[in-house]
This record gives C-alpha cells, structure tokens and sequence, in this order.
C-alpha cells in the first residue's frame, strides 16, 4: 500500500518524507486555505520534497474551467495530478485530461457507481471519502470493499485511494482490503508508529544498559 499525507503544510511534508515511507501528497481547497502563499508556489515545494503524485484540486466545476485551471496545475510538474470531483463535467474533463496524458484523482467519491464512473472516464485516482460516510453511520470501509471488488472483477487500472482516513485503524482495513493507497493527515501517520509495548520495552533496554555500562 501507498502512503500519501493528506496536507498543504510543507513542515508537515518535509516531516513525513523525513521517515521514507512517503509516496505522494493530497491537498484540497480548505487544507490549501490554512496555508500561506500562492498555490502555485506550495505546490512546487511540495514537488521539491516529494518525488511521487501530488494531488493538486481545480476550483472550477465546468468543463472548460477545469480544463484550464487542470492544464495549468499540470504543467507547473510532471508529478501534479489534477483533482475533480466526481461530477457529470468532473467525468468529462477526466475524459479529455486521460486522453491528453494528464493524471487524474477523481475526488469526493461516496459510492460504489461513481468509483465505476471515474474508473470508465480514465481517472489515474479514485477518492472515496470513508470518514465523511462513517460520520453520517454509514461503513465507509464497506464502500472501500466494494470498490476494490469491482475494480478487480474489470481489472480497471485505476488506483483506489482511501481518503478522510481518520485513525490508524482505517489504514488497517483498507490494506486488508487490498486498497493501493491511504492518504492521511501527518497526526495519523505518526499515530502509526506509536505502540506502549514499544515504548515499555525500549525503555527497559536502555535501563538494562546504563547496568552494562556501569559494571
């Protein structure tokens, strides 16, 4: 499995790369606004860091709109990946930008049907959000399952890539599933890491040393 940082936040960025586990970046409008500079200029020290795909979103939510800000987004790195959501001119666009050899991440992804859609249209990405439909009780992982089955029966290239991943557990479920990538905030990733067993049992190695030292 993938692991991609869901942030805009190059310190949080530079921090994941920093453990070698990092295989690309997700940004969006809202995670883009708590930043500061130009987009533009985010995107390209996020592409400095990280030599993998960096999900770069559109604004526009018609067609020639997204075809003009994707273009632009797309020629700023050979790594940006344009993200859209899946909506009918979101299809569309996806069409044309997989006929033009621009990677997509169709985003915003709360069903089993739309997955289909985006997978036919030659989405690169696939984004089912599973914490958004686990806050409204229903399993997003059960989407995850589905999606994975479909794509596997059609042996469809495109990615399924977990997304709104809230706990270390859906990271679990999802590679259970067999899902090609999680993208998670940097709090989620450390969260990995972290074990008490870990923590008990190194600090008894150490005190058993410091007896070693001083004997």
């Amino acid at each position: 499995m993938k692991f991609f940082i869901d942030t805009a936040n190059v310190g949080e960025i530079k921090q994941a790369a920093a453990l070698g586990v990092l295989d690309g970046v997700t940004t969006n409008p809202s995670l883009v606004a708590k930043e500061t500079g130009k987009f533009e200029d985010i995107l390209r020290q996020i592409c400095e860091i990280v030599d993998g795909p960096i999900s770069a979103e559109v604004a526009a939510i018609d067609y020639e709109g997204m075809l003009r800000e994707g273009r632009t987004l797309a020629a700023l790195h050979k790594n940006i990946v344009v993200k859209v959501p899946c909506i009918k001119t979101g299809l569309q666009a996806t069409k044309t930008f997989a006929e033009e050899g621009i990677g997509v991440n169709m985003t915003l992804v709360f069903s089993p049907t739309q997955a289909l859609l985006a997978a036919k249209a030659g989405a690169r990405f696939v984004s089912p959000f599973i914490g958004r439909l686990d806050d409204i009780s229903e399993d997003g992982m059960n989407l995850i399952e589905q999606i994975v089955g479909i794509y596997d029966n059609y042996a469809f290239e495109t990615e399924v890539l977990v997304a709104s991943v809230r706990h270390p557990l859906h990271v679990v479920q999802a590679a259970l599933i067999g899902a090609d990538v999680c993208t998670m905030p940097f709090n989620v990733i450390d969260k990995l890491i972290q074990h008490p067993l870990t923590d008990l049992g190194l600090a008894k190695f150490l005190a058993d040393w410091e007896k070693v030292k001083n004997r």
